[in-house]
């Protein structure tokens, strides 16, 4: 690509959204979707930050739930190659940070690779911001000096297939485990036999810092049976 090409070539900006509540979306995230000319967002964000996108943006919804992905990665990112070539402005807007379990790494490898400008606007993530709002401190001098942030959903071919729950639960006071109650049940025994007591306290959290959060507090020995009676 030579230099022409590239001044025709419009900007990238990864823009975490934060967890859920607009007021923690951060000021220069906000303002990039009210000037962007393309807006592709994820699934989890909310509609009251997609309220904050100017009305003059192309809107492309990128999301993926489980089981229902409205674009396939690959797409995604050859998607956004295309809509800076055409525009100056494109948004990313990814719920929470890019960075933390957000693919923000991987899509801007993928737009550098192909000579698109990337900036990253970061997000407060869900791992912090849900306990908050649950009135739960990550960190605590009496409990609690060191934090583990670890995905419960591994992505399929990856260069180390298995988390090392063992090491994790022995190195760490506090563990905030990302998308893990569909593999809860693998896990919890995962995290006992590293030496952890039945009896350590756990909390899930869904629709953190949203008006209808929820909290599902109980043990390692419970916790999944109260998943199943609660349908979490």
């Amino acid at each position: 690509m030579n230099d022409s090409e590239r001044q025709h070539l419009g900007k990238v900006y990864l823009v975490g959204a934060g967890p859920g509540d607009p007021g923690l979306m951060t000021l220069k995230g906000k303002q990039l979707l009210e000037h962007a000319d393309v807006v592709i967002y994820d699934a989890l964000i909310s509609p009251s930050i997609l309220a904050m996108i100017g009305s003059q943006a192309e809107r492309i919804d990128a999301g993926k739930r489980r089981g229902r992905h409205s674009k396939l990665q690959a797409q995604t990112t050859q998607l956004l190659i295309e809509k800076a070539q055409t525009n100056a402005v494109v948004v990313r807007l990814k719920g929470g940070d890019p960075f933390v379990f957000g693919r923000g790494g991987e899509e801007m490898e993928d737009l550098i690779k192909a000579g698109i400008s990337v900036e990253v606007i970061p997000g407060i993530t869900s791992g912090i911001a849900a306990p908050a709002y649950a009135g739960i401190p990550v960190t605590h001098r009496e409990y609690s000096s060191s934090v583990t942030f670890v995905t419960g959903h591994e992505a399929a071919g990856k260069y180390r297939p298995q988390i090392n729950w063992s090491a994790i639960a022995q190195g760490s006071e506090t563990i905030i485990i990302y998308m893990g109650v569909h593999n809860l049940a693998n896990i919890v025994p995962e995290l006992i036999a590293g030496g952890l007591t039945s009896k350590t306290p756990i909390a899930l959290v869904r629709w953190g810092t949203r008006p209808e959060q929820e909290e599902l507090i109980g043990t390692l020995e419970t916790i999944v049976r109260q998943v199943e009676r609660d349908e979490i």
